[in-house]
């Protein structure tokens, strides 16, 4: 039986499980389930057994894809604040730049923490936000080098993570097609 549609769809409900609390929830939000294979009147499986999926992915996940492509993954899309910092940190000495340690740091957890709009980027009380001072780019490298040799460092650093996430997509996608959840249509 299929149960996600796609990789990113499985990968970030995975990703979400260790987030997801149990207590009463409205009618619309019992009704959606983003991410699922919905079946004629709803989802195939119930509400529980999505979560206990979900779960089940998470660990074959984990403990199949190689760390960094699980870090760069839990870094890009998780919403577990303090899995995201570790992951984080970890990428930070993968990324080759020859932007100093400072640098790197910022842009890895700027790429990982995108600035969100309107008031000070808050969204809710349960996310990281960053200061909009955070984004400023002047206060990542204290030498004060040319800015387009950070922009350079920022855009370079940005695309090796992003390699890494594409790189364990593709990955994730090869070990959920072999489990069978994956929609027969993913690419």
């Amino acid at each position: 039986m299929t149960i996600y549609r796609d990789v990113l769809s499985a990968v970030v409900r995975c990703l979400a499980a260790e987030c997801i609390d149990n207590t009463s929830k409205q009618a619309w939000q019992k009704l959606y389930q983003a991410g699922d294979l919905p079946a004629k009147g709803g989802s195939a499986l119930s509400a529980r057994e999505m979560l206990d999926m979900d779960c089940l992915v998470h660990a074959r996940l984990h403990s199949q894809l190689p760390p960094r492509l699980w870090h760069a993954l839990v870094a890009k899309y998780s919403s577990h604040q303090a899995r995201k910092v570790e992951a984080i940190g970890c990428l930070v000495s993968l990324v080759e730049s020859a932007a100093p340690q400072l640098f790197r740091y910022k842009a890895a957890t700027a790429w990982a923490f995108p600035q969100l709009k309107g008031t000070d980027g808050k969204r809710s009380t349960d996310m990281i936000v960053l200061s909009a001072s955070f984004y400023d780019m002047n206060t990542w490298d204290p030498e004060a080098r040319p800015e387009q040799t950070r922009r350079r460092w920022r855009a370079g650093i940005r695309k090796a993570l992003e390699s890494l996430v594409d790189e364990a997509l593709i990955a994730a996608q090869e070990i959920l097609q072999a489990e069978g959840v994956l929609a027969e249509q993913a690419a």
